[in-house]
């Protein structure tokens, strides 16, 4: 999952990056609202969840609401705000956030938040996703391999192998190109080398090799990959 958050206080900034880069989200970390719309009109990237300050450089968290609502676009955003009285908090609601949060606040309540905003979303996944004998779960933040016999593997995997299966279990027996996989899963201000997804595809097979499944993910030549679902392998 890719999260936009736009805050202007370094040391919040850092640390709310920080964690939830440990929870296994792709997190785009801006400080000022008008780079953070020209991150929002990427058509490259999809975001599953924002996280706004009020008070920004540029265009406030509330006005970056109002747009994307007048666009019809239906993101989930919390709101950041040292204003804790009734009408702000009317305000930030009616220009289209989701949820509030009042500083300062506790790492822990934020993730709250953010996940009971997934859960509230028809854009995301469940708790769990499921995909042939893979399960993944956002709740523990695992995924897991279901044996013949009927016990469950747990597969160790890196935040960023994490991040790179998770997608291909979104996107179950679709090509996906080296170009989509590096847009949507590294941040936009990351330096990444051009091999960079080839790496990281040879780490994760390496990962799902120890429950004798590395064939389930595919590489078609001159294309990209494929998360094959079909119980032979390739």
């Amino acid at each position: 999952m890719r999260i936009l958050l736009v805050e202007d206080e370094p040391d919040l900034g850092a640390a709310i990056k920080r964690v939830l880069s440990q929870e296994k989200y792709v997190v785009d970390w801006v400080v000022d609202g008008n780079e953070a719309w020209l991150y929002l009109e990427n058509k490259w990237t999809q975001y599953t969840l924002a996280i706004f300050d009020w008070l920004l450089p540029g265009l406030s968290g509330v006005e970056l609401c109002r747009r994307l609502r007048i666009q019809k676009n239906h993101l989930p955003i919390l709101m950041l705000t040292a204003k804790d009285g009734m009408e702000d908090k009317v305000t930030g609601l009616d220009a289209g956030a989701d949820d509030y949060l009042v500083k300062p606040f506790g790492m822990a309540e934020l993730l709250a938040r953010l996940r009971a905003l997934q859960r509230r979303s028809p854009q995301i996944q469940p708790e769990k996703l499921q995909v042939a004998n893979l399960s993944l779960d956002y709740g523990s933040r695992t995924v897991s391999f279901q044996q013949p016999e009927g016990n469950k593997q747990v597969i160790p995997l890196t935040n960023k192998e994490f991040q790179l299966l998770e997608y291909f279990m979104r996107h179950p027996n679709q090509i996906l190109t080296s170009e989509q996989l590096r847009n949507q899963l590294w941040e936009v201000s990351a330096d990444t080398a051009s091999n960079v997804v080839a790496a990281q595809m040879r780490l994760l097979r390496r990962q799902l090799a120890k429950v004798d499944s590395a064939h389930l993910i595919e590489t078609i030549y001159g294309t990209g990959y494929r998360l094959n679902t079909s119980d032979e392998p390739k």
